[in-house]
């Protein structure tokens, strides 16, 4: 019988330890909607996703689990919403110095191997935003499609984005740029409220997910948000 590998290796945890270190440190600028608690959440996801579809697919087509670890947990350091165009602009500058000081004292090599390439592009492709701009310009391209590793750091992002976490962060959000919860229709500040960002982006994530595991994940998590808005036009509606 073959030998399972250990996942994490001894050399893997100490980079995922300095990665999770940096993380932590950067969040702590961030607000609640960004924080590292979202993205312990994403991470403990995306893992969830890759181990699930690593049982229906041979040994050589599994995602990787230390690229979806590092990925999951870097993934919102260059947050546009936080950092300036200039700092996001090449992610794997930015992180090498945390690959190449583990080979130092290691020899696990990701800059040598190409996990840090990779990891770096999928920090740098793992957004909502950057997806709409890629399908609108016709660059959605086969890695895109094919990279599970992306897939799973994707899902997981847009998972924490709906249900009550969702929910929460949303509200979170907004209070944190001074946008309003909810306005009537015909409110100048109705399109960057709260409950308008359910309209225009949560609602669709469900229907977006990549991975089996994560669209199941996401029926509870859509319902939970339909329910949510249902109850805010019964409490809004109340009249005098």
């Amino acid at each position: 019988m073959a030998t399972v590998p250990v996942y994490p290796t001894k050399e893997e945890a100490a980079l995922i330890a300095a990665a999770e270190e940096l993380m932590v440190k950067t969040m702590a600028r961030y607000d609640p909607s960004h924080d590292a608690f979202h993205v312990q959440r994403v991470r403990r996801t995306a893992l969830r996703l890759a181990r699930i579809i690593s049982e229906t697919l041979p040994e050589n087509k599994r995602p990787d689990l230390l690229t979806v670890e590092l990925s999951a947990l870097l993934h919102d350091i260059l947050d546009k919403k936080y950092v300036s165009a200039e700092e996001a602009a090449d992610p794997y500058a930015f992180f090498r110095p945390l690959f190449e000081k583990a080979a130092s004292d290691s020899e696990l090599d990701l800059v040598k191997d190409g996990r840090a390439r990779l990891i770096a592009r999928i920090v740098d492709n793992v957004s909502w935003s950057t997806e709409k701009k890629l399908i609108a310009a016709g660059k959605i391209d086969q890695w895109y499609r094919d990279c599970i590793e992306l897939h799973c750091v994707q899902d997981a992002d847009r998972l924490d984005a709906i249900g009550a976490f969702g929910v929460l962060r949303c509200a979170a959000y907004s209070a944190a740029v001074n946008q309003p919860l909810h306005t009537p229709g015909d409110d100048p500040a109705h399109d960057s409220s709260a409950i308008q960002h359910f309209h225009d982006k949560l609602l669709h994530i469900k229907d977006r997910l990549k991975t089996v595991p994560g669209k199941e994940l996401a029926e509870k998590r859509h319902k939970m948000m339909l329910d949510f808005l249902h109850a805010i036009d019964d409490e809004y509606d109340v009249r005098s």
